[in-house]
């Protein structure tokens, strides 16, 4: 964890974009961030360690490479718990603000009643972050201050590919609890891929992405229990040439889930992944075959 006054002194995000870009991929990493304002703790009853729970701790640094291998990453530095961005941008529960929210704000998703809208109530499913009530305008803020500029530039940098390659594919990418999380024959998979069940990108990707992974020595489960959140909904439109796949990594393989440092498993971990990544990379053409941008 990093203490920072705020984030406008300092970036909410970073877009590392190599020159050239040399494949049609962007990774990001939405809830890799580790930054959390002064006064945000101050209004959190959570202490610096349990307020941590929700983050999808040092994924950024495990896709790194993609950078060195010619595709951009998309990172968050504000933590998931501060803001959401896999998220519709007003999912918000009107409980947790004082004031009124606006008139298009989606408060009652599954997601809102669960805790864990755009402004999240909760980490871990059931631990409350807040004191009391926020002010609407704070919450606001966050939105039009940090969510609306991600995915301005998520948008941007996926036309941007789109233009050069004319497809476009974006590997979202997470960590989840090694615990409680079970296969249909009854496994506890190491990750699991999300392509909203066939609809968010080539089945070519899902399928290599997967083999890949198995043939690494990994346990891959497809859709269960994560399908892929907004992200991978809102920007996978295969039959527009852009693609989107989710990917959830067990955190148990590469770090301590208590302390939320790296174990032994994080350079083996980032080693398997960065061959995905150089396999991915060399052979887009013939993964996306049949997608009718990619065969132009």
């Amino acid at each position: 964890m990093r203490i920072v006054e705020d984030f406008v002194s300092e970036p909410a995000f970073d877009l590392l974009t190599p020159t050239p870009i040399r494949a049609p991929f962007l990774f990001d990493a939405p809830h890799s961030g580790r930054a959390y304002p002064a006064a945000f703790l101050a209004e959190s009853r959570l202490d610096a360690h349990a307020i941590r729970a929700s983050e999808d701790a040092h994924v950024d640094a495990l896709v790194r490479s993609c950078v060195d291998r010619g595709m951009p990453l998309l990172r968050a530095r504000f933590p998931r718990a501060f803001l959401d961005v896999n998220r519709e941008p007003l999912e918000l529960d009107p409980r947790m603000f004082d004031g009124r929210l606006p008139v298009d704000a989606n408060t009652r998703s599954p997601r809102v009643t669960g805790g864990l809208g755009t402004i999240p109530r909760l980490v871990s499913e059931s631990d409350e972050i807040y004191r009391g009530r926020i002010p609407v305008a704070e919450a606001l803020g966050r939105i039009e201050g940090i969510y609306r500029p991600y995915h301005e530039t998520l948008r941007r940098t996926l036309g941007e590919i789109h233009g050069r390659f004319g497809v476009a594919v974006l590997i979202d990418c997470h960590s989840m609890p090694s615990v409680q999380r079970m296969t249909e024959t009854g496994g506890r998979p190491d990750v699991v891929l999300g392509d909203r069940h066939g609809t968010s990108c080539h089945p070519g990707l899902i399928d290599v992405v997967s083999a890949l992974l198995r043939t690494a020595g990994y346990r891959v489960a497809r859709n269960k229990p994560y399908a892929g959140g907004f992200i991978t909904e809102h920007y996978g439109r295969p039959a527009k040439g852009l693609h989107a796949l989710q990917i959830e990594i067990a955190r148990g393989l590469y770090m301590d889930e208590t302390t939320l440092e790296p174990n032994g498993g994080f350079s083996l971990l980032q080693r398997d992944l960065d061959r995905l990544i150089g396999e991915l990379a060399g052979n887009w053409g013939l993964i996306l075959a049949g997608d009718a941008q990619a065969a132009e």
